[in-house]
Protein backbone atom coordinates (compact mmCIF):
# COMPACT_ATOMS: atom_id res chain seq x y z
CA UNK A 1 0.00 0.00 0.00
CA UNK A 2 1.00 3.63 -0.52
CA UNK A 3 -0.07 6.78 1.14
CA UNK A 4 -0.18 9.99 -0.76
CA UNK A 5 1.74 9.09 -3.23
CA UNK A 6 1.24 10.66 -7.11
CA UNK A 7 2.41 9.65 -10.06
CA UNK A 8 1.44 13.14 -11.71
CA UNK A 9 4.31 14.95 -10.71
CA UNK A 10 7.70 14.35 -12.92
CA UNK A 11 9.75 12.88 -10.37
CA UNK A 12 11.27 9.11 -9.80
CA UNK A 13 13.35 7.82 -7.36
CA UNK A 14 15.96 4.97 -8.81
CA UNK A 15 15.65 2.36 -5.80
CA UNK A 16 19.02 0.51 -5.75
CA UNK A 17 19.26 -3.37 -4.12
CA UNK A 18 22.57 -2.74 -4.31
CA UNK A 19 24.28 -0.69 -1.47
CA UNK A 20 26.56 2.17 -1.96
CA UNK A 21 29.76 1.59 -0.86
CA UNK A 22 31.68 3.45 1.43
CA UNK A 23 35.29 3.00 0.65
CA UNK A 24 37.97 4.63 -1.29
CA UNK A 25 38.67 3.84 -4.79
CA UNK A 26 42.28 2.39 -3.93
CA UNK A 27 40.62 0.16 -0.67
CA UNK A 28 38.23 -1.02 -4.10
CA UNK A 29 41.30 -1.96 -6.26
CA UNK A 30 43.22 -4.09 -3.63
CA UNK A 31 39.48 -6.11 -2.78
CA UNK A 32 39.62 -6.79 -6.83
CA UNK A 33 43.00 -7.51 -6.98
CA UNK A 34 42.39 -9.95 -3.82
CA UNK A 35 40.10 -11.48 -6.06
CA UNK A 36 41.07 -12.37 -8.93
CA UNK A 37 44.80 -11.47 -9.24
CA UNK A 38 45.45 -13.35 -12.47
CA UNK A 39 42.77 -12.28 -14.54
CA UNK A 40 44.26 -9.76 -17.30
CA UNK A 41 43.38 -6.56 -16.32
CA UNK A 42 44.59 -4.17 -18.73
CA UNK A 43 45.80 -4.33 -22.63
CA UNK A 44 46.88 -1.17 -24.25
CA UNK A 45 47.02 -2.44 -27.75
CA UNK A 46 48.72 0.21 -29.35
CA UNK A 47 51.80 0.35 -26.81
CA UNK A 48 51.82 -3.57 -26.82
CA UNK A 49 51.43 -3.42 -22.79
CA UNK A 50 49.41 -6.00 -20.61
CA UNK A 51 48.86 -6.05 -17.18
CA UNK A 52 46.97 -9.02 -14.92
CA UNK A 53 45.31 -7.59 -11.75
CA UNK A 54 48.35 -8.32 -9.33
CA UNK A 55 50.76 -6.81 -12.04
CA UNK A 56 48.95 -3.30 -12.69
CA UNK A 57 48.59 -3.28 -8.46
CA UNK A 58 52.14 -3.28 -8.11
CA UNK A 59 52.88 -0.82 -10.83
CA UNK A 60 50.00 1.89 -9.35
CA UNK A 61 51.83 0.71 -5.55
CA UNK A 62 55.52 1.40 -7.27
CA UNK A 63 54.56 4.72 -9.25
CA UNK A 64 52.71 5.83 -5.73
CA UNK A 65 55.66 5.57 -3.90
CA UNK A 66 57.71 7.37 -6.81
CA UNK A 67 54.98 10.47 -5.91
CA UNK A 68 55.83 10.82 -2.23
CA UNK A 69 59.13 11.56 -3.06
CA UNK A 70 57.69 14.64 -4.29
CA UNK A 71 56.76 15.58 -1.54
CA UNK A 72 53.08 15.52 -2.57
CA UNK A 73 50.41 15.71 0.42
CA UNK A 74 46.38 14.14 0.61
CA UNK A 75 44.82 17.17 -1.55
CA UNK A 76 47.76 18.44 -3.58
CA UNK A 77 46.71 18.44 -7.44
CA UNK A 78 48.87 16.79 -10.14
CA UNK A 79 47.75 17.40 -14.29
CA UNK A 80 47.95 14.39 -16.16
CA UNK A 81 48.13 15.64 -20.11
CA UNK A 82 47.89 12.79 -21.94
CA UNK A 83 45.52 10.68 -24.70
CA UNK A 84 44.79 7.17 -23.61
CA UNK A 85 47.63 4.44 -22.51
CA UNK A 86 48.44 2.72 -19.44
CA UNK A 87 50.60 5.84 -17.99
CA UNK A 88 47.26 7.61 -17.85
CA UNK A 89 45.43 4.13 -15.62
CA UNK A 90 48.78 3.96 -13.67
CA UNK A 91 48.64 7.87 -12.59
CA UNK A 92 44.48 7.65 -12.08
CA UNK A 93 45.02 4.67 -9.25
CA UNK A 94 48.07 5.88 -7.78
CA UNK A 95 47.07 9.43 -6.93
CA UNK A 96 43.57 7.63 -5.58
CA UNK A 97 45.79 5.66 -3.28
CA UNK A 98 47.54 8.78 -1.92
CA UNK A 99 44.46 11.20 -1.49
CA UNK A 100 46.11 13.47 -4.52
CA UNK A 101 43.23 15.07 -6.26
CA UNK A 102 43.70 14.16 -10.18
CA UNK A 103 43.47 17.21 -12.42
CA UNK A 104 42.21 16.06 -15.69
CA UNK A 105 43.68 17.89 -18.99
CA UNK A 106 42.31 17.60 -22.36
CA UNK A 107 44.99 16.20 -24.78
CA UNK A 108 43.64 18.70 -27.06
CA UNK A 109 44.61 21.69 -24.91
CA UNK A 110 46.75 24.58 -25.88
CA UNK A 111 48.85 26.61 -24.49
CA UNK A 112 46.44 29.15 -22.93
CA UNK A 113 43.69 26.37 -21.98
CA UNK A 114 46.75 24.43 -20.46
CA UNK A 115 47.71 26.97 -18.43
CA UNK A 116 44.01 28.25 -16.88
CA UNK A 117 43.54 24.43 -16.07
CA UNK A 118 47.18 23.92 -13.99
CA UNK A 119 46.82 27.64 -12.52
CA UNK A 120 43.64 27.11 -11.56
CA UNK A 121 43.62 24.04 -9.76
CA UNK A 122 47.11 25.03 -8.47
CA UNK A 123 48.91 21.54 -9.77
CA UNK A 124 52.29 20.79 -8.13
CA UNK A 125 52.97 18.33 -10.59
CA UNK A 126 52.06 17.61 -14.23
CA UNK A 127 52.55 13.84 -15.91
CA UNK A 128 52.45 14.57 -19.70
CA UNK A 129 52.76 12.72 -23.05
CA UNK A 130 55.60 14.16 -24.89
CA UNK A 131 52.92 15.02 -27.95
CA UNK A 132 49.67 14.32 -29.58
CA UNK A 133 48.69 14.79 -32.98
CA UNK A 134 51.99 16.60 -33.78
CA UNK A 135 51.13 19.26 -30.92
CA UNK A 136 54.56 19.57 -29.02
CA UNK A 137 53.97 19.51 -25.41
CA UNK A 138 57.43 19.76 -24.17
CA UNK A 139 57.64 22.97 -26.08
CA UNK A 140 53.74 23.96 -25.06
CA UNK A 141 54.79 23.67 -21.06
CA UNK A 142 58.01 25.78 -21.61
CA UNK A 143 56.15 28.36 -23.06
CA UNK A 144 53.12 28.62 -19.59
CA UNK A 145 55.82 27.57 -17.51
CA UNK A 146 56.96 30.77 -16.19
CA UNK A 147 53.26 32.01 -15.32
CA UNK A 148 53.00 28.89 -13.04
CA UNK A 149 54.53 29.59 -9.61
CA UNK A 150 52.87 26.44 -7.53
CA UNK A 151 54.06 23.83 -10.99
CA UNK A 152 57.09 22.12 -9.18
CA UNK A 153 57.53 18.81 -11.55
CA UNK A 154 56.81 18.18 -14.74
CA UNK A 155 57.99 14.68 -15.88
CA UNK A 156 57.04 13.35 -19.45
CA UNK A 157 56.39 9.44 -20.48
CA UNK A 158 59.30 9.01 -22.61
CA UNK A 159 61.87 10.47 -20.18
CA UNK A 160 63.97 8.32 -17.74
CA UNK A 161 62.72 10.39 -15.11
CA UNK A 162 59.49 8.69 -15.77
CA UNK A 163 61.27 5.45 -15.69
CA UNK A 164 62.15 6.31 -12.20
CA UNK A 165 59.36 7.71 -11.09
CA UNK A 166 57.29 4.91 -12.18
CA UNK A 167 59.68 2.20 -10.77
CA UNK A 168 59.51 3.92 -7.17
CA UNK A 169 63.28 4.04 -7.06
CA UNK A 170 63.21 7.32 -5.50
CA UNK A 171 60.21 7.48 -3.40
CA UNK A 172 58.59 6.35 -0.37
CA UNK A 173 58.47 3.29 1.48
CA UNK A 174 55.66 0.33 1.27
CA UNK A 175 55.00 1.93 4.88
CA UNK A 176 54.75 5.21 4.08
CA UNK A 177 51.85 4.57 1.44
CA UNK A 178 49.86 2.13 3.74
CA UNK A 179 49.79 4.85 6.54
CA UNK A 180 48.74 7.42 4.14
CA UNK A 181 45.65 5.20 2.85
CA UNK A 182 44.60 4.95 6.28
CA UNK A 183 44.16 8.57 6.41
CA UNK A 184 41.95 8.74 3.33
CA UNK A 185 38.29 8.78 3.66
CA UNK A 186 35.79 8.30 0.98
CA UNK A 187 34.45 11.60 1.10
CA UNK A 188 37.78 13.58 -0.10
CA UNK A 189 37.85 15.15 -3.10
CA UNK A 190 40.14 12.76 -5.61
CA UNK A 191 39.55 14.04 -9.11
CA UNK A 192 39.13 17.46 -10.96
CA UNK A 193 37.16 17.57 -14.56
CA UNK A 194 36.76 20.55 -16.74
CA UNK A 195 33.51 20.64 -18.37
CA UNK A 196 34.54 20.02 -21.89
CA UNK A 197 33.58 23.89 -22.52
CA UNK A 198 30.89 23.92 -25.26
CA UNK A 199 30.17 27.23 -24.29
CA UNK A 200 32.22 29.55 -21.95
CA UNK A 201 35.04 29.23 -19.67
CA UNK A 202 35.80 25.80 -18.61
CA UNK A 203 34.57 25.00 -14.63
CA UNK A 204 36.51 22.46 -12.27
CA UNK A 205 34.29 20.10 -11.61
CA UNK A 206 35.27 18.11 -8.61
CA UNK A 207 34.31 15.01 -7.78
CA UNK A 208 35.09 12.70 -4.08
CA UNK A 209 36.15 9.05 -4.46
CA UNK A 210 31.73 8.36 -3.07
CA UNK A 211 30.89 10.09 -6.11
CA UNK A 212 32.58 8.16 -9.34
CA UNK A 213 33.65 4.96 -7.29
CA UNK A 214 29.74 4.37 -6.44
CA UNK A 215 28.66 5.67 -10.49
CA UNK A 216 30.55 3.24 -11.90
CA UNK A 217 29.65 0.30 -9.69
CA UNK A 218 25.90 0.92 -10.36
CA UNK A 219 26.70 1.13 -14.06
CA UNK A 220 28.78 -2.46 -13.99
CA UNK A 221 25.88 -3.94 -11.96
CA UNK A 222 23.86 -3.17 -14.85
CA UNK A 223 26.00 -3.83 -17.60
CA UNK A 224 26.55 -7.41 -15.76
CA UNK A 225 30.04 -7.23 -15.49
CA UNK A 226 32.48 -10.42 -14.38
CA UNK A 227 36.15 -10.62 -14.65
CA UNK A 228 34.99 -12.63 -18.07
CA UNK A 229 34.12 -9.50 -19.61
CA UNK A 230 36.31 -7.66 -22.24
CA UNK A 231 35.95 -3.80 -22.34
CA UNK A 232 36.78 -1.65 -25.25
CA UNK A 233 37.34 1.65 -24.25
CA UNK A 234 38.02 4.11 -27.64
CA UNK A 235 36.68 6.81 -25.26
CA UNK A 236 39.19 9.23 -23.89
CA UNK A 237 40.25 8.67 -20.58
CA UNK A 238 40.24 12.61 -19.39
CA UNK A 239 36.87 12.48 -19.17
CA UNK A 240 34.37 10.79 -17.38
CA UNK A 241 33.15 8.14 -19.88
CA UNK A 242 36.94 6.84 -20.04
CA UNK A 243 37.95 7.15 -16.55
CA UNK A 244 34.73 6.21 -14.80
CA UNK A 245 32.46 4.17 -16.58
CA UNK A 246 35.96 2.56 -18.50
CA UNK A 247 38.40 1.61 -16.03
CA UNK A 248 37.04 2.26 -12.33
CA UNK A 249 33.64 0.20 -13.73
CA UNK A 250 36.15 -2.64 -14.82
CA UNK A 251 38.53 -2.36 -11.43
CA UNK A 252 35.32 -2.95 -10.23
CA UNK A 253 33.92 -5.88 -11.37
CA UNK A 254 37.68 -7.32 -12.44
CA UNK A 255 36.54 -6.97 -16.24
CA UNK A 256 39.33 -6.17 -18.46
CA UNK A 257 40.29 -2.33 -19.82
CA UNK A 258 40.95 -2.52 -23.26
CA UNK A 259 42.52 0.57 -25.05
CA UNK A 260 42.52 0.44 -28.61
CA UNK A 261 44.35 3.40 -29.53
CA UNK A 262 45.85 7.05 -28.19
CA UNK A 263 42.44 8.33 -29.44
CA UNK A 264 39.70 7.44 -31.72
CA UNK A 265 40.61 5.64 -34.67
CA UNK A 266 37.61 3.20 -36.14
CA UNK A 267 39.28 0.34 -37.86
CA UNK A 268 41.99 0.38 -34.50
CA UNK A 269 38.72 -0.02 -32.43
CA UNK A 270 37.56 -2.59 -34.56
CA UNK A 271 40.33 -4.55 -34.68
CA UNK A 272 41.04 -4.39 -30.81
CA UNK A 273 36.87 -5.48 -30.37
CA UNK A 274 37.51 -8.99 -32.71
CA UNK A 275 41.68 -9.62 -31.46
CA UNK A 276 40.75 -9.07 -28.25
CA UNK A 277 37.14 -10.74 -27.82
CA UNK A 278 36.00 -7.63 -26.03
CA UNK A 279 32.44 -7.84 -25.02
CA UNK A 280 31.60 -4.43 -24.13
CA UNK A 281 32.16 -1.34 -26.46
CA UNK A 282 31.29 2.21 -24.88
CA UNK A 283 31.32 5.14 -27.88
CA UNK A 284 29.61 8.45 -28.68
CA UNK A 285 27.29 8.09 -31.78
CA UNK A 286 29.88 9.79 -34.08
CA UNK A 287 32.63 6.82 -33.34
CA UNK A 288 29.75 4.13 -33.77
CA UNK A 289 28.63 5.77 -37.14
CA UNK A 290 32.19 5.59 -38.10
CA UNK A 291 32.72 1.97 -37.49
CA UNK A 292 29.83 0.97 -39.02
CA UNK A 293 30.61 2.88 -42.13
CA UNK A 294 34.06 1.84 -41.92
CA UNK A 295 34.80 -0.09 -45.27
CA UNK A 296 36.42 -2.76 -43.98
CA UNK A 297 33.43 -3.05 -41.72
CA UNK A 298 32.69 -6.96 -42.55
CA UNK A 299 35.98 -7.77 -41.87
CA UNK A 300 36.09 -8.02 -38.15
CA UNK A 301 34.73 -10.76 -36.02
CA UNK A 302 32.66 -8.68 -33.46
CA UNK A 303 30.32 -12.22 -32.34
CA UNK A 304 32.11 -11.75 -28.62
CA UNK A 305 30.11 -8.03 -28.18
CA UNK A 306 26.88 -8.60 -25.86
CA UNK A 307 27.03 -4.86 -24.36
CA UNK A 308 28.13 -1.67 -24.11
CA UNK A 309 27.29 2.44 -23.47
CA UNK A 310 26.38 4.74 -25.96
CA UNK A 311 26.60 8.52 -24.33
CA UNK A 312 28.16 11.55 -24.96
CA UNK A 313 25.88 13.21 -26.89
CA UNK A 314 21.87 12.58 -28.17
CA UNK A 315 21.23 8.63 -29.89
CA UNK A 316 20.13 8.96 -32.84
CA UNK A 317 17.23 6.31 -33.23
CA UNK A 318 18.93 4.97 -36.04
CA UNK A 319 22.12 4.31 -35.34
CA UNK A 320 21.03 2.34 -31.95
CA UNK A 321 19.18 0.24 -34.57
CA UNK A 322 22.37 -0.44 -36.87
CA UNK A 323 23.87 -1.67 -33.80
CA UNK A 324 21.86 -4.12 -32.89
CA UNK A 325 21.32 -5.29 -36.52
CA UNK A 326 25.31 -5.10 -38.13
CA UNK A 327 27.08 -5.21 -34.41
CA UNK A 328 25.10 -7.89 -33.51
CA UNK A 329 25.18 -6.12 -29.82
CA UNK A 330 21.65 -7.63 -28.42
CA UNK A 331 22.06 -5.50 -24.75
CA UNK A 332 23.49 -2.10 -26.38
CA UNK A 333 22.53 0.76 -23.53
CA UNK A 334 22.37 4.54 -23.35
CA UNK A 335 23.77 6.49 -20.51
CA UNK A 336 23.04 9.60 -19.54
CA UNK A 337 24.48 12.52 -17.42
CA UNK A 338 26.97 15.08 -16.98
CA UNK A 339 30.44 15.80 -15.76
CA UNK A 340 29.28 17.15 -12.85
CA UNK A 341 26.80 14.00 -11.58
CA UNK A 342 30.31 11.59 -12.33
CA UNK A 343 28.55 11.13 -14.78
CA UNK A 344 25.40 9.18 -15.43
CA UNK A 345 22.16 9.53 -13.62
CA UNK A 346 19.84 7.66 -15.75
CA UNK A 347 20.55 4.71 -18.32
CA UNK A 348 18.71 2.04 -20.20
CA UNK A 349 18.40 -1.13 -19.28
CA UNK A 350 19.62 -4.30 -21.11
CA UNK A 351 16.36 -5.80 -21.72
CA UNK A 352 14.76 -2.50 -21.68
CA UNK A 353 12.34 -2.66 -25.14
CA UNK A 354 13.84 -1.75 -28.49
CA UNK A 355 11.72 1.07 -28.14
CA UNK A 356 12.85 2.07 -24.56
CA UNK A 357 16.76 1.73 -25.55
CA UNK A 358 16.13 3.67 -29.03
CA UNK A 359 13.95 6.40 -27.85
CA UNK A 360 14.89 7.14 -24.28
CA UNK A 361 17.95 7.81 -22.10
CA UNK A 362 16.34 5.56 -19.33
CA UNK A 363 14.94 5.47 -16.20
CA UNK A 364 16.75 6.75 -13.21
CA UNK A 365 19.82 4.95 -11.64
CA UNK A 366 19.67 3.35 -8.33
CA UNK A 367 19.78 5.49 -5.56
CA UNK A 368 19.77 8.53 -7.75
CA UNK A 369 16.64 11.32 -7.50
CA UNK A 370 15.39 13.04 -10.67
CA UNK A 371 12.63 15.44 -12.04
CA UNK A 372 11.74 17.66 -14.07
CA UNK A 373 11.58 21.17 -13.62
CA UNK A 374 9.49 24.58 -15.05
CA UNK A 375 12.99 26.41 -15.28
CA UNK A 376 11.04 30.10 -14.77
CA UNK A 377 8.16 29.16 -11.95
CA UNK A 378 11.06 26.33 -10.42
CA UNK A 379 8.10 23.80 -10.02
CA UNK A 380 8.19 20.32 -11.02
CA UNK A 381 5.91 19.76 -14.21
CA UNK A 382 3.27 16.93 -14.66
CA UNK A 383 4.72 13.77 -16.65
CA UNK A 384 4.71 14.20 -20.19
CA UNK A 385 5.84 18.21 -20.41
CA UNK A 386 8.84 19.40 -20.88
CA UNK A 387 11.53 20.95 -18.61
CA UNK A 388 14.98 21.38 -16.94
CA UNK A 389 16.09 17.76 -16.41
CA UNK A 390 17.91 17.84 -12.29
CA UNK A 391 18.89 15.23 -10.53
CA UNK A 392 20.24 15.01 -6.58
CA UNK A 393 22.16 12.43 -4.79
CA UNK A 394 25.37 10.71 -3.95
CA UNK A 395 26.58 11.35 -7.80
CA UNK A 396 26.25 15.22 -7.37
CA UNK A 397 29.70 16.85 -7.03
CA UNK A 398 31.15 18.62 -4.28
CA UNK A 399 31.40 21.64 -6.04
CA UNK A 400 33.85 23.82 -9.08
CA UNK A 401 37.10 24.05 -7.53
CA UNK A 402 37.38 27.23 -6.20
CA UNK A 403 34.39 28.72 -7.40
CA UNK A 404 31.94 28.84 -4.84
CA UNK A 405 29.68 31.27 -6.90
CA UNK A 406 29.37 29.62 -9.90
CA UNK A 407 29.17 26.17 -7.80
CA UNK A 408 25.73 27.92 -6.33
CA UNK A 409 24.47 28.72 -9.24
CA UNK A 410 24.94 25.06 -10.35
CA UNK A 411 23.60 23.29 -7.07
CA UNK A 412 20.52 24.69 -5.39
CA UNK A 413 19.76 24.62 -1.22
CA UNK A 414 17.94 21.33 -1.79
CA UNK A 415 20.95 19.83 -2.92
CA UNK A 416 19.30 19.47 -6.73
CA UNK A 417 21.83 19.82 -9.55
CA UNK A 418 20.66 21.85 -12.37
CA UNK A 419 21.63 20.18 -15.87
CA UNK A 420 20.34 22.87 -18.05
CA UNK A 421 19.07 19.80 -20.68
CA UNK A 422 15.62 19.99 -21.53
CA UNK A 423 13.45 16.74 -20.83
CA UNK A 424 10.05 15.20 -20.32
CA UNK A 425 9.27 12.24 -18.25
CA UNK A 426 6.62 9.24 -18.99
CA UNK A 427 4.29 7.35 -16.61
CA UNK A 428 6.96 4.82 -16.45
CA UNK A 429 9.65 7.03 -15.39
CA UNK A 430 11.31 7.14 -18.70
CA UNK A 431 13.19 10.56 -19.79
CA UNK A 432 13.66 11.64 -23.29
CA UNK A 433 15.85 14.17 -23.72
CA UNK A 434 14.77 17.38 -26.13
CA UNK A 435 17.57 19.42 -25.91
CA UNK A 436 19.38 22.10 -24.50
CA UNK A 437 18.13 25.09 -22.90
CA UNK A 438 20.74 27.37 -24.27
CA UNK A 439 19.94 25.26 -28.24
CA UNK A 440 16.27 25.76 -27.69
CA UNK A 441 14.95 28.06 -30.86
CA UNK A 442 12.02 29.92 -30.83
CA UNK A 443 10.28 30.99 -33.87
CA UNK A 444 7.76 33.38 -34.09
CA UNK A 445 6.77 32.56 -30.23
CA UNK A 446 7.38 28.74 -30.73
CA UNK A 447 9.43 26.57 -29.34
CA UNK A 448 11.36 24.49 -31.46
CA UNK A 449 13.63 21.73 -29.83
CA UNK A 450 16.20 20.60 -32.45
CA UNK A 451 16.93 16.90 -31.32
CA UNK A 452 13.14 16.13 -32.55
CA UNK A 453 14.02 17.82 -35.97
CA UNK A 454 17.13 15.71 -35.91
CA UNK A 455 15.63 12.51 -34.90
CA UNK A 456 13.02 12.96 -38.27
CA UNK A 457 15.74 13.71 -40.42
CA UNK A 458 17.76 10.94 -39.47
CA UNK A 459 15.20 8.70 -41.24
CA UNK A 460 16.53 10.26 -44.62
CA UNK A 461 18.43 7.88 -46.83
CA UNK A 462 20.79 9.91 -48.12
CA UNK A 463 21.79 11.94 -44.08
CA UNK A 464 24.37 10.30 -42.42
CA UNK A 465 24.66 12.20 -39.26
CA UNK A 466 22.73 15.83 -39.38
CA UNK A 467 22.53 18.63 -36.56
CA UNK A 468 20.05 21.49 -36.06
CA UNK A 469 20.04 24.90 -35.01
CA UNK A 470 18.51 28.39 -34.47
CA UNK A 471 19.74 31.11 -36.65
CA UNK A 472 18.61 34.73 -36.37
CA UNK A 473 15.71 36.08 -38.29
CA UNK A 474 14.35 39.63 -38.68
CA UNK A 475 10.68 38.94 -38.67
CA UNK A 476 9.96 35.27 -36.80
CA UNK A 477 13.25 36.16 -34.00
CA UNK A 478 14.81 32.57 -35.12
CA UNK A 479 14.82 30.19 -37.96
CA UNK A 480 15.50 26.70 -38.18
CA UNK A 481 19.02 25.53 -40.12
CA UNK A 482 20.04 22.46 -40.93
CA UNK A 483 23.43 21.23 -41.36
CA UNK A 484 23.77 17.61 -43.00
CA UNK A 485 26.64 15.12 -43.29
CA UNK A 486 25.79 13.15 -46.36
CA UNK A 487 26.42 8.97 -46.62
CA UNK A 488 29.22 8.37 -49.24
CA UNK A 489 28.42 9.00 -52.85
CA UNK A 490 25.07 10.66 -51.94
CA UNK A 491 23.97 14.43 -52.32
CA UNK A 492 20.91 16.43 -50.43
CA UNK A 493 19.45 19.23 -52.00
CA UNK A 494 18.18 21.84 -49.87
CA UNK A 495 14.88 22.39 -51.91
CA UNK A 496 14.63 17.92 -51.72
CA UNK A 497 15.15 18.08 -48.13
CA UNK A 498 12.17 20.42 -47.69
CA UNK A 499 9.81 18.42 -49.47
CA UNK A 500 10.80 15.58 -47.38
CA UNK A 501 9.68 17.45 -44.45
CA UNK A 502 5.92 18.45 -45.74
CA UNK A 503 3.28 16.74 -44.00
CA UNK A 504 5.58 15.02 -41.73
CA UNK A 505 6.43 17.46 -39.18
CA UNK A 506 4.92 20.55 -38.27
CA UNK A 507 5.76 23.72 -41.10
CA UNK A 508 7.59 25.73 -38.43
CA UNK A 509 9.56 22.85 -37.95
CA UNK A 510 11.16 22.43 -41.46
CA UNK A 511 14.37 23.77 -42.03
CA UNK A 512 14.59 27.47 -43.48
CA UNK A 513 18.07 27.00 -44.17
CA UNK A 514 20.48 23.55 -45.11
CA UNK A 515 23.80 23.46 -45.68
CA UNK A 516 26.59 20.68 -46.12
CA UNK A 517 29.74 19.75 -44.63
CA UNK A 518 32.04 17.04 -43.88
CA UNK A 519 31.80 17.18 -40.19
CA UNK A 520 30.98 18.90 -37.16
CA UNK A 521 33.10 20.72 -34.64
CA UNK A 522 33.81 19.16 -31.72
CA UNK A 523 34.81 18.56 -27.60
CA UNK A 524 37.60 15.77 -27.56
CA UNK A 525 34.64 13.72 -25.97
CA UNK A 526 32.53 14.21 -29.15
CA UNK A 527 30.01 17.38 -27.97
CA UNK A 528 28.88 18.64 -30.57
CA UNK A 529 29.59 22.74 -30.86
CA UNK A 530 26.74 24.19 -31.84
CA UNK A 531 27.11 27.61 -30.96
CA UNK A 532 29.74 27.14 -33.49
CA UNK A 533 27.68 25.89 -36.18
CA UNK A 534 25.36 28.89 -35.66
CA UNK A 535 28.43 31.13 -35.75
CA UNK A 536 29.45 29.42 -39.12
CA UNK A 537 26.01 29.51 -39.83
CA UNK A 538 25.50 33.20 -39.51
CA UNK A 539 28.86 33.99 -41.66
CA UNK A 540 28.03 31.63 -44.24
CA UNK A 541 24.26 32.94 -44.56
CA UNK A 542 25.56 36.35 -44.38
CA UNK A 543 23.06 36.91 -40.97
CA UNK A 544 23.69 39.87 -38.41
CA UNK A 545 23.58 38.23 -35.39
CA UNK A 546 21.53 40.35 -33.90
CA UNK A 547 18.92 41.67 -36.07
CA UNK A 548 18.67 38.41 -38.58
CA UNK A 549 19.04 40.92 -41.51
CA UNK A 550 20.08 38.52 -44.57
CA UNK A 551 23.40 41.05 -46.02
CA UNK A 552 24.42 38.89 -49.23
Amino acid sequence: MTYGTSQAASYAHGAGAVPLLGETIGANLERTVARVPESEALVSCHQGVRFTWAELNDAVDALARGLLGFGLEQGDRLGVWSPNGYEWALTQYATAKLGVILVNINPAYRTSELEFALRQSGCRVLLAAPEFKGADYRATVEEVRDGLPALEQVVFFDSPEWDALAAGDRGGEESELRARMEELDFDDPINIQYTSGTTGRPKGATLTHHNILNNALLLAGTLGYTEADRVCIPVPLYHCFGMVIGNLACSLSGACIVYPAAAFDPLATLDAMATERCTSIYGVPTMFIAELDHPRFSEFDLSSLRTGIMAGSPCPIEVMRRVGSEMGIEEMTIAFGMTETSPASTMVRPDDSLEHRCETVGQAMPHTEIKIVDPVSERTVARGESGEFRTRGYLVMSGYWDEPERTVEAIDPAGWMHTGDLATMDEDGYVRIVGRIKDMIIRGGENVYPREIEEFLYGHPAIADVQVVGVPDERLGEEVMAWVIAREGATVAEDELREYCRGKIARYKIPRYVASCSEFPMTVTGKIQKHKLRDQAIETLGLHAAAGVRTA
